[in-house]
């Protein structure tokens, strides 16, 4: 096949479509800025991707409740749509913004039984807009296939609902791919390494195929070492700790 394409989603408030278009194309990939209008009149078709990403922003003014009506939009409007895309092996990649929308349209976080039990995403127990860097351990246990090979990352957050809250029932049954964590990896550390409160230090989650996969930090704000808030006193990488998400996403994809 050609070059792998990649539809980012676009609605009022989103913000963060072009960084993310970016690190798609240095990835390898073909990324297409897609509203969600085009989707919805049919001048865009989802089937036509074989990655579809909800990037940050603060869609629709987050109105309601952070990501709430993009969610019922992507619901409503594109229900069968993104099932089809699911069944037919689709990648779907929600950050920030997109992580929110994910969990309140029910795709994540779909278990192997096919269910997506209850869990959501509110406020963050600082009661503050969290702008900052944050550790995070990767779970190696993880069906993800965007983290594959990753042991831990340092991205920025930029949230002020970021606490994924669910019963306690429900907690040990999520496929949690990434924990916030201090220095050390420990991944009980509180605030501030968890900067939102959310429940057993999550900071990600994907599907029971690890195909659908959605984080509150931002991976695309970090994909070049001079992005690093201390690069200059640190030396730079050759790539930020954030690149390697969306090379795994493209090389699977290679295979659709």
């Amino acid at each position: 096949m050609g070059k792998v394409k990649t539809l980012i989603l676009r609605a009022p408030g989103t913000n963060c479509d072009a960084e993310t278009a970016f690190a798609f194309q240095q990835a390898g990939a073909v990324a297409t800025s897609v509203h969600i209008n085009q989707l919805i009149r049919g001048q865009q078709r989802l089937s036509d991707y074989q990655i579809l990403v909800v990037p940050g922003g603060f869609t629709y003014g987050d109105d309601i409740a952070a990501g709430k009506v993009l969610a019922n939009e992507l619901r409503l409007k594109l229900g069968e749509d993104i099932l089809r895309f699911i069944e037919g092996g689709g990648l779907i990649l929600g950050i920030c913004n997109g992580f929110q929308v994910l969990v309140k349209a029910g795709i994540l976080p779909r278990l192997s039984n096919g269910s997506s039990p209850p869990l959501t995403v509110v406020a963050n127990d600082s009661g503050k807009f969290e702008c900052r860097w944050v550790y995070l351990r990767v779970n190696k246990d993880s069906p993800c296939l965007f983290t594959k090979g990753i042991d831990s990352m340092y991205l920025p957050v930029a949230h002020a609902e970021g606490k994924v809250v669910a019963d306690s029932e429900v907690l040990p049954e999520l496929n949690v791919v990434v924990y916030y964590a201090d220095e050390q990896g420990d991944n009980k550390a509180g605030y501030p390494y968890n900067p939102n409160g959310s429940a057993g230090n999550i900071a990600g989650i994907c599907d029971a195929s690890g195909r659908i996969f959605a984080l509150m930090p931002h991976p695309e704000r970090y994909i070049r070492g001079t992005q690093h808030p201390q690069w200059t006193r640190q030396g730079a990488k050759e790539h930020g700790d954030g690149f390697q998400v969306f090379l795994n996403a493209v090389k699977w994809a290679k295979g659709l």
